[in-house]
């Protein structure tokens, strides 16, 4: 790298500092709040959660009083836990973790500093809260819980022949475990049968692929799942050429190749995160008493060009209501 380039790079993370991805950015000493920021992995949802946070923030006149330190973990539990120790001893006014893992390790870590999180999908399944309604502790967020009912009644909508889907995700994610559950229970009330298969990392991404097209699965359900979201190009290069389409749990893995999804807003969900983050370094809220806050609304969404690749129709209703991506 030149020095040109060098100086284009470090600028430019500088001046997105909600962004993820640029290693890290330490401002923890400068402003009135010391906040802490902690990203599991590099992946667009996760970013746009990220960006949200950071967006909330500044149009509630908080972030000029703010100095952010971005950690990112890059999927490793033990920068994470590093991340943690250093956010705990630098006595951050405020930690916002991102993904479930994270939320998991910033917890353990410290029953003091107030955590936001969010991109978690159920608080009380990965044991942060007491309750969603009233978390009791030093933990709340958002949720990125997808309807994973309606992701199923989709799939039905686009291939009303189907009778075998298959799903993919990391044995790792509480979150992507609670969303096939779901998912699996309600296909068995249409008659459909669940093909499942788990990765520990982007490497087992490929072949968990290829052994669902050899099961015969005519469509793939991807929840919102961290390990595969990275990676969503390594699953859809098998699925395409066996001319199985891949419905996301959101409008990132739409972008990176699946076809379709009735998706999470992530960029809205960290907006969220963020309103309820200037409540508490304003003193106008008590973390123990603020609910986990869900999405209401999804948008659906399509791959306009595979759509096309695998030679599919949708129903015009559908189509009056779609965002073309």
């Amino acid at each position: 790298m030149n020095f040109r380039k060098g100086m284009t790079l470090a600028l430019t993370c500088f001046a997105l500092l909600g962004l993820a991805g640029c290693g890290t950015s330490d401002t923890s000493n400068s402003g009135e709040y010391k906040v802490g920021i902690v990203q599991l992995v590099e992946h667009p949802a996760l970013d746009a959660a990220n960006q949200g946070f950071i967006k909330a923030l500044q149009e509630e006149g908080l972030a000029d009083k703010i100095g952010f330190d971005q950690q990112n973990a890059q999927a490793d539990q033990s920068n994470l836990n590093s991340i943690a120790q250093r956010f705990v001893s630098d006595r951050k006014n405020l930690i916002l973790a991102i993904a479930t893992p994270a939320a998991q390790t910033m917890a353990n870590a410290t029953h003091e500093i107030p955590i936001l999180a969010t991109a978690v999908t159920d608080y009380e399944s990965a044991k942060l809260v007491k309750s969603n309604e009233h978390p009791g502790g030093n933990v709340s967020g958002t949720s990125d819980m997808n309807p994973v009912e309606q992701q199923v009644d989709l799939i039905l909508q686009v291939l009303p022949e189907v009778k075998t889907i298959g799903t993919i995700y990391s044995s790792s994610e509480v979150n992507s475990q609670l969303q096939v559950e779901k998912m699996k229970a309600y296909a068995a009330t249409k008659g459909i049968t669940v093909k499942e298969v788990t990765v520990s990392n982007v490497n087992d991404i490929q072949q968990a692929a290829q052994s669902l097209v050899a099961d015969g699965v005519q469509a793939v359900y991807v929840p919102t799942d961290n390990v595969v979201a990275s990676a969503i190009s390594n699953l859809v290069s098998v699925t395409d050429s066996a001319n199985i389409p891949v419905f996301g749990g959101e409008d990132n893995q739409v972008k990176g190749g699946a076809m379709m999804s009735l998706s999470v807003d992530y960029g809205q969900l960290g907006y969220q995160t963020g309103l309820m983050a200037a409540k508490i370094l304003r003193g106008e809220a008590k973390i123990e008493d603020m609910p986990v806050e869900m999405q209401k609304e999804f948008k659906l969404v399509v791959n306009k060009e595979k759509l096309e690749k695998l030679g599919i129709t949708l129903p015009q209703d559908m189509m009056d209501k779609v965002t073309m991506m």
